[in-house]
């Protein structure tokens, strides 16, 4: 770190005293209770939370409790899980939980955000990454990526099977503020616990699910951060 053993000393002991670290046996540190603190007060001030979070469990109670329902948004060239509801039957773990980052290219909560973004970040995103969207993705060259990406704006939703996790099905739909996407709102579960048919049923409810919470930021004056 290009610092002195004193410096060093120094700042881990005002951490220490802030409840950043916790000393540990064995001459460790591990991270400290501040962090759980200040999670706790992200997810009582973040309006996003507050306007999805029962949208979210209307969404299972209307499709299936046999499932997870994440609002998911944008960090930096990742999508991050920032809530979670879960049903109350046994549902399938998903690999989205709070706090966990995805890349924008793989599962149905990045690419309906990456969707819905403008042409030109877009276009930034896909020369910045082309090895990677190549690897991850059916898309050749930038004109198929795009038009994937068209299709699921179109649509209104991205749905992926096994692209997360191995026999789960992805359900995204976007949610918007001041006409940008800002997140989308996800339903997770397994491919085994959809009825025969009822797939379209249930990404038309994801699809309701952030349509009403799009529309609940619009008319409120709570400030969402992009």
């Amino acid at each position: 770190m290009a610092v002195s053993t004193s410096s060093a000393y120094r700042d881990v002991q005002d951490l220490c005293r802030a409840g950043f670290l916790n000393p540990v046996t064995g001459a460790g540190y591990i991270l400290g209770p501040a962090f759980i603190e200040y999670d706790r007060l992200t997810r009582q001030g973040d309006p996003l939370i507050q306007a999805a979070a029962e949208p979210m469990r209307q969404l299972l109670a209307r499709t299936t409790q046999k499932a997870t329902a994440i609002l998911c948004r944008r960090y930096r060239d990742t999508v991050m899980c920032v809530h979670q509801e879960q049903g109350r039957s046994p549902h399938p773990i998903t690999a989205y939980e709070r706090g966990i980052a995805m890349p924008l290219f793989i599962g149905a909560s990045s690419k309906v955000v990456l969707a819905n973004m403008e042409a030109r970040a877009l276009k930034r995103i896909y020369l910045d990454n082309e090895d990677e969207i190549r690897r991850s993705t059916r898309a050749a060259t930038w004109k198929a990526f795009n038009e994937e990406l068209r299709a699921i704006r179109r649509a209104g939703h991205a749905m992926t099977i096994g692209e997360v996790a191995a026999g789960r099905i992805g359900i995204a739909a976007p949610v918007f503020a001041a006409k940008q996407v800002v997140a989308g709102v996800s339903l997770v579960l397994s491919a085994d616990d959809v009825p025969d048919g009822k797939i379209e049923d249930f990404a038309h409810a994801v699809r309701d699910a952030a349509e009403e919470v799009s529309e609940y930021v619009l008319h409120s004056d709570m400030f969402i951060s992009r």
